[in-house]
């Protein structure tokens, strides 16, 4: 034993910050809006058409295009969650973040310079999405493995606040990046940016070293004592299960995310105010990155009080009554209940992004972590579906309010199979 059980080295926190700012990094997806406020027109007879000044070489696109790259990010940073995993297991998580940030920045720098909804789906979405896959399935488990599963809520939170979080540096950032110098150097300057910071952050992640005896926790009938293995996992109703509570947790804030912008612009224009918010769009996706990171260090805080169910019904259940709400509210103008009920969305969202990882370890062990993890944050990519169907339901019926129901209905669903979920069981425990 090379560490007392009742104390957490200081190299344990250190790696904890660590994985928080590698994923400040990785979070750029969320202020995703930003760049499609600007890519998009409502006059659809300019889609397709070439924009002119700073941002000549671009073309228009329409909503359901612009939230493609959005979307196939997503699902390609949840694919590359497995082989991250896999990274992260056998070469260590320095590797991983390493890797991950230097093709999210690349993603970036191509996106930039190809000018085209093609260098989009390619650069931001599929290079993006592959980088941020490896990056993020290395910063959490690394975390994860130092601490006792009484703070397994609060670590997990705290890392994955960090791409929680991005949105509120990285959508005033982007903002002024495209109205002073145009989206490619935007793209550019972010993925410079991103290559310093995560190759720096990513050298201080580390595993705990052989011996090492996490600090003792009491006994917790909800927590496994036995690591199973990926195989195993995927042999239980349960994987299935958080794969789904996955999905349906994760498509309203999606939702939200890639049309806040937007939302807020809709809202301001019935409300009379317009031009303020036209001009400050960042202002809902930067107030969701805030809401979402604090969401998910204070989820994971209570969950480790209330257990993971009590924490997952308790985010979905207001969550369900503010989408519901939200077509109310953009079209009477409330831009103060606007941020209210976004704001409700976006803590359920970035809970679950808390939950579901210590709901993986709780139930599965925390030994090869990344791989499994990995597995079951397909549902994370798999939520997708719901912001691109979202898109094409804009574009046919000019407005998301179906979306907006459609989500909702998906999480009262997962709030009824989250109140049968328990761990399994197997011989030794």
């Amino acid at each position: 034993m090379l560490h007392s059980t009742h104390a957490v080295p200081a190299r344990a926190w250190v790696v904890t910050f660590a994985g928080t700012a590698v994923n400040l990094c990785l979070g750029i997806l969320y202020a995703w809006s930003i760049w499609k406020a600007q890519l998009t027109t409502k006059d659809e007879a300019l889609v397709g058409t070439a924009m002119t000044g700073l941002n000549e070489g671009w073309a228009y696109l329409s909503d359901a295009q612009a939230t493609w790259a959005y979307a196939i990010c997503g699902v390609v940073f949840a694919l590359f969650m497995i082989p991250g995993g896999r990274i992260q297991d056998r070469y260590g998580p320095k590797v991983g973040a390493t890797l991950g940030g230097l093709c999210v920045a690349a993603g970036c720098l191509l996106a930039g310079w190809m000018k085209s909804y093609l260098g989009l789906v390619l650069g931001f979405g599929v290079m993006g999405g592959i980088g941020m896959g490896i990056g993020y399935a290395a910063a959490t488990p690394a975390a994860v493995q130092w601490f006792s599963p009484r703070q397994r809520g609060l670590i997990v939170g705290l890392v994955v606040g960090g791409y929680g979080a991005a949105p509120i540096y990285i959508a005033p950032l982007a903002r002024y990046l495209i109205g002073a110098y145009g989206l490619s150097a935007s793209f550019i300057g972010l993925g410079l940016l991103f290559a310093v910071v995560i190759v720096i952050a990513g050298q201080l992640l580390s595993r705990p070293p052989a011996g090492y005896v996490v600090p003792a926790a009491p006994i917790n009938a909800n927590i496994t004592n036995i690591n199973w293995s990926a195989g195993e996992m995927v042999k239980t109703w349960q994987f299935y299960a958080l794969v789904a509570l996955f999905v349906c947790a994760a498509q309203s804030g999606l939702l939200v995310i890639g049309n806040a912008a937007g939302m807020l612009a809709d809202t301001a224009r019935v409300a009379g105010s317009a031009q303020f918010f036209a001009a400050n769009a960042w202002l809902l996706p930067a107030f969701i990155g805030i809401v979402n990171a604090v969401g998910r260090v204070g989820t994971g805080l209570y969950s480790d009080r209330l257990g993971r169910t009590g924490a997952y019904l308790l985010n979905a259940g207001l969550s369900v009554v503010s989408i519901l709400a939200l077509p109310a509210l953009m079209q009477s103008g409330q831009v103060t209940l606007l941020f209210l009920a976004v704001g409700v969305i976006a803590w359920q969202y970035g809970g679950s992004l808390a939950l579901l990882p210590a709901f993986t370890a709780d139930f599965f062990g925390s030994g090869n972590l990344g791989f499994k993890y990995g597995l079951v944050f397909l549902g994370w990519g798999i939520a997708f579906f719901v912001p691109q169907l979202g898109g094409y339901i804009k574009d046919v019926t000019g407005s998301l309010d179906r979306a907006f129901y459609l989500s909702a209905g998906m999480l009262l669903a997962a709030l009824l199979l989250c109140k049968f979920v328990r761990r399994p069981l197997r011989d030794g425990q």
